[in-house]
């Protein structure tokens, strides 16, 4: 079994990665850490404790950074909703916060990275702001950890916040671009590959045919997603399941074909979070990033849909 921890910035396709991943019989999910992004970080953590109570699942969650590195950043709602969960959720409650881990995400990181070393996947499908915080603070866990399957950046392609940059490098594009500086074992699962991987309304409605709340609660979010992706996508017949795919890479590399490439992440401008090759690159830095390029989506699809509900 791969042992992984999932980051993420619970909207609704960190939503369906996390179910994905906790009925993978090929994953042992040891923790989910979370961050700000598609909600502000009460609310990510609200709606992670959330999909996991719904799985029956005990894996602990914890509450990470705040903010990105640099810049700030405002929530429009447009592609989530203003929750992070297609609006089904609503407005995060003390409650919702009782029992909120007082170790922060970014210690967890670094403690369980030390504890498996390169047993460990972490997979990052929010901006890399807690990971590059784990890093400053603990510069050791670089040469520790076995995997990092990052969802994030169009290398091949336009991005889907503008024409340059994909939304989870272009919220922290400094989280994102120091990352890729280190030496870690990075695999960019991109819009390359994510816009391969379609699920359809058709889908989601078998998802309510079975009858559960856990069933009826996923597609309810999910079709939130469809519909912002009939405004802004129409030509994809479907939502993109980017974060889903990066799970699935992080069990099964061989879903993806992938090139080894130095990685920079622009920081700044109207290109900001734009994924290119770094062509002046410090010689000492070890080439262990790679950029997924092809997918197999029809194998993938197929396992998304025997293990998500």
């Amino acid at each position: 079994m791969v042992k992984m921890i999932l980051d993420c910035d619970t909207g609704i396709d960190d939503a369906l990665a996390i179910g994905y991943a906790v009925h993978s019989p090929e994953i042992e999910l040891l923790g989910i850490t979370v961050c700000y992004g598609m909600a502000p970080v009460d609310y990510t953590y609200r709606n992670a404790k959330k999909i996991v109570k719904m799985l029956g699942s005990e894996i602990g969650v914890w509450k990470g950074a705040e903010k990105p590195l640099v810049l700030e950043k405002e929530y429009n709602g447009l592609i989530h909703g203003m929750d992070g969960l297609g609006n089904t959720l609503g407005d995060v409650h003390p409650e919702d916060l009782v029992d909120c881990p007082s170790l922060h995400a970014v210690d967890y990181l670094i403690e369980k990275i030390y504890e498996y070393k390169e047993e460990l996947t972490l997979v990052v499908t929010g901006p890399l702001t807690n990971l590059a915080l784990a890093i400053k603070k603990d510069p050791n866990i670089v040469n520790l950890v076995g995997k990092v399957v990052s969802m994030g950046g169009a290398l091949t392609t336009p991005g889907n916040v503008n024409r340059y940059a994909e939304a989870n490098y272009a919220i922290d594009p400094h989280a994102a671009n120091y990352v890729y500086k280190t030496n870690l074992p990075i695999t960019m699962v991109g819009l390359d590959v994510t816009r391969k991987t379609l699920l359809t309304k058709e889908d989601v409605a078998k998802w309510k045919q079975k009858g559960t709340e856990l069933s009826y609660f996923f597609a309810e979010f999910t079709e939130y997603y469809l519909d912002a992706y009939k405004k802004i996508h129409p030509y994809l017949k479907g939502c993109a399941l980017h974060d889903p795919l990066a799970i699935a890479v992080g069990k099964d590399p061989s879903l993806v074909q992938t090139i080894p490439i130095h990685i920079e992440v622009e920081v700044e401008g109207v290109s900001a979070g734009r994924t290119t090759e770094d062509l002046y690159c410090e010689e000492s830095k070890l080439l262990q990033t790679e950029a997924s390029i092809k997918v197999d989506a029809e194998k993938f699809m197929k396992d998304f849909y025997k293990n998500i509900v």
